[in-house]
């Protein structure tokens, strides 16, 4: 296959046709792709364009995403500084005209539940777009290939998924960042340079989740990354994230990953999972089979494949701190025999999920808080419709549920949508209630066997970073709110916690839990981070175009 070769601070980088530059560095044993304001080095984390920390800069253009971003033949990429010179910084001005459209149906989100609710609303007629981050749709369940190709059943059912969207006549638009929500509703984005502007009749949600990390001493540090974040370089660009690997946090995604990778022939010398095994929780586990057999015997075979590849799996254990070791990471882990420490290339970490829900909590949608899971809940009529008219919320945006459970709410959700505007359609609600019901008791008793609770950071080293983006500690976070301690605002000007390129995204959680538990109140949705407009760091250039374009509407 013919290569794509690029620079990276000098030297000549392969890349296959597809592959992001976060994978083609990652393959060429690059770790490190930035530089912070405290000399501090960073490298992929999230893997889905959330967490910031991959930045580069592009042939001159600063603050370029590496994951989110195909490498190109010729491209002089080099490692980000803290602050560009202002004098050296090449501006993007946009590429076309903004514009403007106006479908029956628009649908954030191109994962499971959207591309479902799409192929429904276009069921009873309705036009239908999505839009949608990244190049190839299909969301953090199916995960795409960038050449096309197909690794596994999972994959091919994502591909089919995709296939029947695009056959049902709705438009879909990858590389798409919606940075704007406003009543109307009214959506602004940034499309491939230029600006988009939507002025849907309904809007369906279906953003997703990101994942929730370890806290712990150096888990900031390069080759430190999320599951996810190792699984798309796996699953879509055949990148392996390290030859060596170990797994972290809790959860089932933890231990399809470490198969996927050890299958892919990476080492991984550990799987630690916090909770404990299911042989301890019997009734959990027979309710589980119980509520879907299939999804249950797929999760006793990847158990059997992990115990084949000589994958060892270590129950009630935790990441203690990672540390820097000649070019490589020093993991040190605690169970009831105590600590373990093991040398890797990369450490991969999935404590739980956070939802997307931005873009919800801009347009008003109710949220409220599960202390089970340690996240918002959107609150949802039957049809999935929010206590907005109109807007409609599917998937994991609205509350952990799993990519079955979002496929079939997407299903009803674009019936409702469509038919909430006149189309008839060919309505499978009820079985698709049936299944929905189902999913959620498969989840609700998944979920007893592993830890969902968010993580507890009483103990937690004062030196550990808290928000990574301003590399603000959690020593300074606690002065904050001992100097500062009425709520989330007056800890953000205390100490400047979210407000980093993230916007709070993974800091944003912790600190509202530390200062409901600091002034010994209960969590709810004004505890968090008020979300703003831009919810994601976009071009000057574009939100320009967008209003001067809504100027000349008007």
């Amino acid at each position: 296959m013919a290569e794509n070769n690029f620079t990276f601070d000098g030297q000549s980088i392969p890349a296959r046709p597809g592959q992001s530059i976060a994978a083609a560095l990652t393959q060429a044993g690059h770790r490190a792709f930035r530089k912070t304001a405290k000399d501090a080095r960073r490298g992929i984390f999230c893997g889905m364009g959330v967490c910031q920390d991959c930045l580069v800069t592009v042939d001159g253009a600063p603050n370029t995403r590496a994951c989110m971003t195909v490498a190109a033949q010729g491209q002089v990429v080099e490692t980000q500084v803290a602050f560009a010179a202002l004098d050296s910084a090449k501006a993007k001005p946009p590429k076309a005209p903004a514009r403007t459209i106006t479908p029956d149906v628009l649908i954030i989100g191109g994962g499971a539940g959207g591309l479902s609710a799409a192929i429904a609303a276009r069921g009873g007629g309705a036009s239908v777009v999505v839009l949608d981050e990244r190049k190839v749709p299909g969301g953090q369940y199916f995960k795409q290939s960038s050449d096309g190709a197909t690794l596994d059943a999972q994959q091919s059912e994502g591909a089919a998924l995709l296939r029947a969207a695009e056959d049902s006549g709705a438009e879909i638009l990858g590389q798409v960042e919606v940075w704007g929500a406003f009543d109307g509703p009214l959506i602004l984005a940034e499309h491939q340079g230029g600006a988009l502007i939507a002025r849907p009749k309904a809007l369906i949600i279906a953003t997703g989740a990101y994942e929730r990390p370890c806290m712990v001493p150096g888990w900031t540090l390069p080759g430190v990354m999320t599951t996810g974040a190792a699984q798309t370089l796996w699953r879509s660009y055949r990148t392996l994230p390290g030859k060596t690997v170990a797994i972290c946090g809790s959860g089932p995604l933890n231990m399809q990953v470490a198969l996927e990778l050890a299958a892919g022939g990476a080492k991984v010398v550990m799987v630690a999972e916090a909770a404990q095994p299911a042989m301890r929780q019997p009734w959990a586990a027979l309710n589980m089979a119980f509520a879907d057999p299939v999804l249950t015997r797929k999760g006793l075979g990847m158990m059997r494949g992990l115990r084949q590849a000589d994958v060892p799996v270590r129950y009630g254990t935790r990441l203690l701190r990672v540390e820097e070791a000649a070019g490589r990471l020093c993991a040190t882990f605690g169970g009831k025999t105590g600590e373990t420490t093991v040398i890797v290339d990369a450490l991969c970490m999935n404590d739980g999920f956070e939802p997307q829900n931005e873009i919800l909590r801009l347009l008003g949608a109710k949220m409220t808080y599960d202390p089970g899971f340690g996240h918002l809940r959107c609150a949802r009529s039957e049809t999935l419709e929010t206590n907005i008219p109109g807007l409609f919320a599917v998937g994991d945006c609205a509350g952990l549920g799993g990519a079955p459970a979002a496929m079939a709410e997407g299903r009803i959700a674009g019936h409702a949508a469509a038919a909430g505007l006149g189309f008839v359609t060919a309505s499978s609600t009820e079985t698709d209630q049936l299944a929905l019901n189902r999913h959620r008791r498969f989840q609700h008793w998944l979920w007893q066997l592993f830890s969902s609770a968010p993580q507890d950071h009483a103990t937690t080293p004062d030196d550990t970073i808290l928000c990574r983006c301003e590399e603000i500690s959690f020593s300074e976070g606690r002065a904050g709110l001992a100097t500062s301690p009425g709520h989330m605002g007056t800890l953000k000007r205390a100490t400047r916690v979210g407000m980093g390129r993230c916007q709070g995204r993974y800091c944003g959680p912790v600190a509202a839990r530390l200062v409901a538990s600091a002034k010994g109140e209960a969590l709810e949705d004004r505890s968090y981070f008020a979300p703003r407009v831009p919810i994601k760091p976009v071009s000057i250039a574009a939100i320009l175009a967008a209003q001067e374009a809504l100027d000349g509407a008007d």
